[in-house]
């Protein structure tokens, strides 16, 4: 069963052609990437997904449902990891996600037992009082894992899910992602790390300019191709990939 689906998909930004006629299915319980540099045209494809933004022309599902009929039903499902950080600098780290689940129309009661379940889960039980501002960027990050999950979401939206994260930190998002996959949930992220694509993915698209050049497995890219994630890129798009 797939999740999501798109065919033709296509998005402009007035005379920019950001995403140029892609088509992909994710199935039910995959980890699916999408590789490749800044502007390559990943996180308008992931935007379209959760219907943050329309396509251009192209068809897109998700569940099963038109991303520009069905928005409200769709987003209710679905939980989103942004790049960039957007939590409420005015408020703790409880508060946070108590607030957010708001959108969901989750009660007081249960979104209270729902945030300290997902604090112990990313690490963050001590943190619950400590004002955002406060917290370290790998301490966000987790928060922000949190936040995704408040609604308890089939589908996990993960854009650039490790950026600027030391070591340490980038494997702990790794562990708590595995474990979510292990439960079931179907996860999107993009990334321009190889390492996090060889680690977490089952399939990745590999995009330039727009284009998704070809699907596979990690190990199948790389059998096929020769070399790491990273030379495959390179033979594939004649170009490095550079962050």
């Amino acid at each position: 069963m797939n999740i999501v689906t798109a065919k033709g998909l296509t998005k402009n930004y007035g005379s920019l052609r950001a995403v140029d006629n892609v088509n992909f299915e994710i199935a039910k319980g995959e980890c699916f990437g999408f590789l490749g540099p800044n502007g390559a045209g990943k996180t308008t494809v992931m935007s379209i997904i959760y219907c943050y933004m329309p396509p251009t022309s192209g068809d897109v599902t998700v569940f099963g449902m038109d991303v520009n009929g069905k928005s409200s039903m769709i987003k209710a499902r679905i939980g989103v990891m942004p790049q960039d950080n957007n939590l409420d600098p005015d408020l703790s780290v409880l508060e946070n996600l108590i607030v957010y689940a708001r959108y969901f129309d989750i009660v007081k009661k249960d979104s209270l037992q729902s945030a300290w379940e997902l604090l112990d889960f990313v690490g963050l039980k001590e943190k619950s009082h400590v004002n955002i501002k406060d917290l370290s960027g790998g301490m966000k990050r987790a928060l922000l894992l949190a936040r995704a999950l408040i609604n308890n979401p089939d589908l996990l939206i993960l854009d650039e899910p490790t950026t600027g994260l030391d070591p340490h930190s980038r494997h702990a998002v790794w562990q708590q992602l595995k474990e979510l996959k292990s439960k079931g949930i179907t996860q999107i992220l993009t990334t321009h790390y190889m390492e996090e694509a060889e680690k977490l993915c089952d399939r990745v698209a590999i995009m330039d300019s727009g284009n998704i050049i070809t699907i596979d497995t990690p190990s199948r890219l790389m059998e096929i191709h020769g070399g790491d994630l990273e030379s495959v890129y390179l033979k594939l798009t004649g170009k490095r990939l550079i962050t």
